[in-house]
């Protein structure tokens, strides 16, 4: 039989070391916010994660599954937060809190950017938007970034500022970004939650301290303009929007006092929907049913357990009972249609890989086990 020489199994074991390091380095470490499963044009679903230095990514090789590509390293360094939203034009937009350490003092804080045009591409250079503060020390208490992505394609992107109000900024036709607007708004508890509606109108909301602030666009590219508060209480970072009608939202999020979910639509009453969620936004997504309009969520429990609830889109009144999937993950699980309409469930375990549960053929929202990818 013949054997390996000394000098061949060392560099075999050196070989495997890197392999393993490699592996290692690609293991996610934390999800990011916003949109972090989304459908390309091609009908192919692609999954973002984080690690320190930058983005991991996961794509499916054919549209529909089942099998996926990945991950890939795309560097990112020094970003405390990441927050990814998709326009109709398919493009993927990441909003990056970037802090940088320089000597004693407090550290450098700007928004960045970069886009992926197709899916299965490359991700742009991160180009910097600035900091709407001039003043260092005030420039390091800026907040989360998030974006939101009208029809036409334009990036906004919202941030709570050090006074504790929202400070805005867009970009403009052609590719150029306007200055900051301060929206004005007090005691504001980030991230904002923002809803761009099909008719090129945006809105967002934000929790305050025991009511909600709220600014919407009267037409698409408009000023956005403050709405009186609404006299409601939410856990900080639990807000998500949903276009759930023609210009209407719906708003999710966790009710401080009982713990629970609740929905709640513009002059309409607060509903209990129940759940124990852990600190995240549940996941939500606008899909048909059996032939009907319905709204899924997915949040994770206090345990770490990924539970998943269906009801007719703006019907929760009528009951949302929450199911256990038998599947666990960190941080908060994504929704989102494959090509075939059929629903597909991401999470990043506890192994730092991504597990897909896909809707199965059985009617209704049965889903079959998950995979690790």
């Amino acid at each position: 039989m013949r054997t390996r020489s000394g000098r061949a199994a060392a560099r075999q074991r050196a070989a495997g070391a890197a392999d393993n390091a490699q592996v290692e380095r690609y293991v996610a470490e934390a999800t990011v916010s916003g949109s972090w499963l989304v459908r390309g044009k091609d009908g192919r679903l692609t999954a973002y994660a984080r690690t320190r230095e930058g983005l991991l990514r996961w794509t499916e090789v054919r549209p529909g599954g089942p099998e996926w590509t990945g991950p890939v390293f795309h560097a990112a360094p020094d970003l405390t937060h990441v927050w990814v939203a998709q326009g109709a034009d398919t493009y993927v937009h990441f909003l990056g809190r970037r802090e940088v350490r320089q000597g004693d003092g407090p550290p450098k804080v700007d928004v960045v950017h970069a886009i992926q045009y197709q899916t299965g591409r490359p991700v742009t250079e991160w180009r910097s938007l600035g900091n709407p503060h001039g003043d260092r020390e005030k420039a390091a208490r800026l907040g989360i970034p998030v974006a939101a992505v009208n029809p036409d394609g334009i990036v906004h992107v919202l941030v709570r500022n050090a006074g504790n109000g929202v400070m805005l900024r867009r970009e403009q036709p052609g590719g150029k970004w306007g200055p900051w607007t301060d929206l004005k708004g007090s005691c504001v508890e980030d991230p904002v939650a923002v809803v761009a509606h099909a008719s090129g109108r945006l809105e967002t909301i934000v929790g305050g301290e025991g009511h909600i602030m709220r600014w919407v666009q009267e037409r698409p590219d408009g000023d956005f303009e403050s709405t009186p508060n609404i006299p409601l209480a939410v856990s900080r970072g639990t807000v998500v929007g949903l276009e759930t009608a023609p210009d209407r939202a719906t708003y999710y999020w966790t009710d401080p006092a009982t713990g629970g979910i609740v929905a709640h639509r513009l002059g309409g009453w607060v509903i209990p929907l129940g759940g124990a969620p852990a600190e995240d936004p549940v996941a939500v997504l606008r899909t048909p049913l059996d032939g009907y309009d319905c709204t899924v969520l997915a949040h994770r429990d206090l345990e770490g357990q990924v539970m998943l609830a269906a009801c007719g889109t703006e019907n929760e009144q009528a009951g949302v009972w929450w199911s256990p999937t038998g599947e666990r993950c960190v941080g908060s699980p994504a929704l989102a249609s494959d090509v075939y309409g059929r629903v597909v469930l991401a999470m990043i375990g506890a192994d730092g890989a991504l597990h897909i549960a896909r809707q199965n053929d059985e009617g209704g929202l049965a889903m079959a086990p998950s995979v690790r990818m």
